[in-house]
């Protein structure tokens, strides 16, 4: 469904929220590749300690559109243009409806959502105007269907699967590929808020090598671990009065 990416030696990628996490594993596994790397966060400091001096390390903030036109500026003017972009910024707050608040729910929007929604613009000329490159986008099985503990998460997921699909029908015909990427459970300071078990869980680096191994494959859609993710998109396909009642004996809700 999308052009197959094996090669990455001096393919020009620009990972926005790469300082800790998946993004951070995704770095490192494409620098030892061979691909030039930018990597973008809030914390300079941080994103330095991914790239090292292999790759830039290009300070920016999701929800500040002009930090991210002054990064994209600035990594334009290195390599002269982007090949590949990943969204990788997110955020995440366990919430049940009791604790939900406007403030929390506005910070899920602006950095899970509204912040591809100022990379897109800055990106999306120069890859169209190659007429190649791809755009990642990594959202999460949670954005499948509801679930507890994601009133102001899965929203924003759900959306970004949505925006995927959208994008794909617009930009794979003018030979731009459009990856969305669906993790479960994976080792990372947001998820290390959960307190309930979490099932198949697997490290940054195995996400990251699963990613990759997406790219090769030309896949629309990478989720892993498969052993889990099948078994949330079978649940998709379930009547609400089945849904309901296999969520609630599955989390103990």
């Amino acid at each position: 469904m999308n052009p197959r990416m094996r090669e990455w030696r001096d393919q020009r990628v620009w990972l926005v929220g790469a300082s800790s996490g998946i993004g951070a594993a995704l770095a490192k596994a494409l620098l030892a590749r061979g691909a030039r790397v930018a990597a973008s966060a809030r914390s300079k400091d941080a994103l330095g300690a991914v790239v090292g001096r292999t790759g830039l390390a290009v300070a920016a903030d999701v929800t500040e559109p002009e930090s991210l036109a002054a990064a994209y500026e600035r990594i334009r003017g290195e390599w002269g243009g982007i090949d590949v972009v990943a969204y990788l910024a997110g955020t995440y707050k366990p919430q049940r409806a009791w604790d939900l608040t406007v403030a929390d729910a506005r910070t899920h929007v602006e950095v899970n959502l509204m912040g591809l929604y100022h990379v897109l613009p800055l990106v999306l000329p120069g890859l169209l105007a190659q007429k190649r490159g791809a755009i990642a986008i990594v959202s999460s099985v949670a954005g499948y269907r509801g679930l507890p503990n994601s009133l102001a998460y899965g929203p924003t997921k759900a959306a970004l699967i949505n925006l995927a699909e959208a994008l794909y029908l617009d930009l794979a015909p003018r030979g731009v590929g459009v990856f969305l990427v669906n993790p479960g459970f994976v080792e990372t300071p947001l998820t290390a808020q959960n307190t309930f078990r979490m099932p198949a869980i697997i490290s940054a680096e195995a996400a990251a090598a699963e990613i990759l191994r997406g790219f090769a494959r030309g896949e629309f859609e990478i989720h892993f671990p498969k052993r889990f993710t099948r078994m949330l998109a079978a649940l998709r396909h379930l009547p609400y009065a089945l849904y309901f009642p296999a969520v609630r004996k599955s989390t103990g809700t």
